[in-house]
């Protein structure tokens, strides 16, 4: 006796950029990136550190490298990455205690998460620059 397979005629959507995420999924997969981006940048800051430390006419140096524009934009980069992480990182945690669960509030609180980060970016580049 021979079984027919089954045919499933579910919808097939291999487009990723016609899907349509929530802004809960857009803050979590930001999330990721931003710890990725972090850790991926350890070993420069690591090294940055060191060289701060290391003698006056390398800090000096390092100081003189760091007021240029395309320094100034990583050094912007690498604060959106730990300003997102840290608000988004509050806000799993919020999430873990059973606070904000609904659906409604997870969304609020991931624009919360949204404009926190466009304030906290915004002010440190006013700082910087």
């Amino acid at each position: 006796m021979m079984h027919k397979q089954q045919q499933y005629n579910r919808p097939k959507n291999l487009n990723l950029f016609t899907i349509r995420l929530p802004v809960n999924a857009i803050i979590s997969i930001m999330h990721r990136m931003s710890g990725m981006v972090l850790f991926l940048m350890l070993p420069v800051l690591l090294w940055t550190l060191s060289q701060l430390l290391q003698s006056d006419a390398s800090y000096l140096a390092l100081m003189g490298m760091l007021h240029h524009w395309l320094a100034k934009l990583f050094v912007l980069v690498l604060s959106w990455a730990f300003f997102h992480h840290f608000y988004a990182g509050l806000r799993h945690l919020a999430m873990d205690v059973h606070w904000m669960t609904s659906l409604r509030k997870a969304r609020f609180s991931s624009r919360l998460v949204l404009c926190l980060d466009v304030m906290s970016v915004t002010v440190f580049a006013f700082v910087i620059w």
